[in-house]
């Protein structure tokens, strides 16, 4: 599995493009905005967009994935249904931080914990991860050893639980319960910022590492 980080709108909220290498198929993970700075990557690639994954129903996450799914007739997946509430809210979030109108969306598949999508040939795990929202979830590529985390965890911080039915709690375990088993070795990308890895943030995160309980 091919990846490319693009951090796209004024947030520079991290969508993440994925390709297929056998079958040049590919799918693109939170597409905040900026769609042609995205459909350019994929043809950069020479890739086939096969469809729309989304973690969770925050703004600067999902803010193209109406317009995109509508331009290309691509299936959208995730978040957990949990996060409807915020998809419903999108043109408030809209007026409220000053994003251009975008058009509420019904995901063709809302996601649960232990699901699987897949992108061409690859498999990717779904592991619902709340707290950050209730519906959030996580991508995992365990050939590639790759997950795609949105905003639960980043590098040396983890995500806010301030917005409604954020729960503080709820995120911690997510990450130190689904996330930590999957192994040290397993890379990680944020919905903000650079990567890092889970052993790396066990070693030295201050919200989540081992040593700060």
């Amino acid at each position: 599995m091919r990846y490319q980080i693009i951090p796209v709108t004024a947030y520079q909220q991290n969508c993440t493009l994925l390709v297929c290498e056998r079958s040049r198929k590919a799918a693109l993970v939170d597409p905040g905005g900026d769609l042609e700075l995205l459909l350019a990557a994929v043809a950069q690639h020479d890739a086939e967009l096969e469809s729309i994954l989304v973690t969770h129903g925050h703004l600067d996450h999902v803010g193209g994935v109406a317009a995109l799914a509508e331009k290309l007739s691509l299936p959208i997946s995730g978040p957990h249904q949990d996060d409807d509430f915020w998809i419903q809210l999108l043109p408030e979030q809209c007026r409220m931080f000053g994003f251009p109108p975008t058009k509420i969306f019904k995901p063709d598949r809302w996601l649960r914990d232990g699901d699987s999508v897949q992108v061409g040939l690859n498999t990717l795990q779904v592991l619902h991860c709340p707290g950050h929202t209730p519906g959030h979830v996580v991508f995992y590529d365990s050939d590639a050893r790759l997950a795609i985390v949105g905003d639960v965890l980043f590098k040396g911080s983890i995500g806010r639980t301030d917005f409604p039915r954020g729960d503080h709690q709820a995120l911690l375990d997510s990450i130190r319960l689904k996330l930590w088993p999957l192994g040290d070795d397993v890379k990680f990308i944020p919905g903000h910022g650079p990567m890092s890895t889970f052993g790396a943030e066990r070693k030295s995160n201050p919200y989540v590492g081992d040593h700060y309980r």
